[in-house]
């Protein structure tokens, strides 16, 4: 195991467990997450429907986001299933067994279904019937979701590389490579796709937007920059997931800051000191975000001040929020659903969907939330007052 490797490992166990810097003076930094907080529920959340896709992401750490079209929920396990399911019924579709090892996913559109692997290739099945399309050989491992748009398949690996591949038969059209440091957390952000732009942040800190076509870099825009003596603490990893509002990109670093980004230009519009891996949401008043100690923020989407912070989850591993309706959800590692008032951040309701937690954010289609947990529990739910 390279010595990347090893130390992207060990960050992995102490996310959510105090500070990387405290860890290494010797620190005891593993005090308990905090227990659940007392509820009052002001929210009936129901489960419409729930469904097993395999063995779930079992003891790989990846992040497997179930992809919602308007009528179908596509989903993948760490073993190589992946399947669609009806997304009002959750009546299974089809499932396919492709037998690689998905470590990133699940994107859709154009007809396609698309996974990335440990053994650095892109699948991409017909999404009607689940036959394999193509396959295609990239640099390294996906952690990211491939993402389609205009015929073109992006995919990002973590050795900080984007492939633009051909939708129809997987072969390459261009490729961007970044400076990566020694050190890097193990999960990517997945590239979002915008006016003919592919959107991506970088291990370094930095976003990066190239033009779909031809992978030629538009600009650059400095999120966080490294600071400290040792390699540790100068990770600066964009790894959470990338949002747009409205033609402002919202984007979090590791050890670095938040900051809102003209998509047109890459100029910083505010920037604010929040630490965050696990990523953020947005809607027209706030963004919300998850920060490395498990608090929920929501910020004034036009200068970033803060509106408020939600902090009774603390080192719970708690995902990206999701926007549902009044409210914002997040997962964590017991695999509670935790619905908090999108107004101030107090608790609406709470709802357990997989024992063996949740790593990925829950997404949102219409008046239905879905969560796939990493046992292999995907679950549709909706919410009433």
């Amino acid at each position: 195991m390279t010595h990347r490797l090893v130390v992207a490992a060990l960050l992995v166990l102490l996310s959510g467990c105090g500070t990387v810097k405290d860890y290494f003076a010797g620190k005891d930094n593993i005090a308990p997450p905090a227990p659940l907080p007392p509820l009052t529920a002001t929210l009936n959340v129901q489960t419409v429907w729930s469904a097993r896709v395999g063995v779930g992401s079992a003891k790989e750490y990846v992040k497997l986001t179930p992809s919602v079209s308007s009528d179908k929920v596509f989903a993948a396990d760490s073993a190589g299933l992946v399947s669609a399911s009806q997304a009002g019924t959750g009546k299974t579709i089809w499932s396919v067994q492709t037998k690689a090892p998905v470590s990133g996913g699940t994107g859709s559109g154009e007809g396609l279904v698309l996974v990335g692997t440990r053994d650095a290739e892109v699948l991409a099945l017909d999404a009607a019937s689940g036959a394999e399309k193509w396959r295609a050989q990239v640099s390294s491992e996906v952690l990211s979701v491939p993402r389609v748009e205009s015929g073109i398949v992006v995919v990002r690996t973590v050795d900080g590389k984007l492939f633009g591949l051909k939708a129809d038969d997987g072969s390459r059209l261009w490729v961007y490579q970044s400076s990566t440091p020694s050190l890097t957390l193990r999960g990517t952000s997945s590239p979002l796709l915008h006016e003919g732009k592919v959107i991506a942040g970088l291990a370094n800190g930095k976003l990066a937007a190239l033009n779909l076509t031809d992978g030629k870099l538009l600009w650059e825009a400095t999120v966080a920059e490294p600071r400290g003596r040792s390699e540790l603490e100068r990770l600066v990893d964009i790894s959470g997931e990338l949002q747009i509002q409205d033609g402002i990109l919202y984007a979090a670093s590791f050890q670095g800051r938040l900051a809102a980004v003209d998509t047109n230009s890459g100029r910083l519009v505010w920037v604010r000191e929040i630490h965050s891996q696990a990523g953020l949401a947005v809607d027209e008043r706030a963004v919300y975000v998850t920060d490395n100690q498990s608090h929920v923020l929501a910020l004034d989407r036009r200068d970033g001040g803060i509106l408020w912070k939600q902090d009774k989850l603390h080192d719970r591993a708690v995902t990206a929020p999701a926007v549902y309706g009044d409210y914002v959800v997040v997962g964590d590692f017991e695999g509670y659903l935790h619905w908090l008032n999108r107004t101030d951040g107090a608790f609406a309701a709470r709802v357990r969907v997989d024992d063996a937690g949740l790593l990925a954010a829950p997404v949102t289609m219409d008046d239905t939330l879905y969560a796939l947990g990493k046992g292999g529990a995907l679950t549709a739910l909706r919410a009433t007052p």
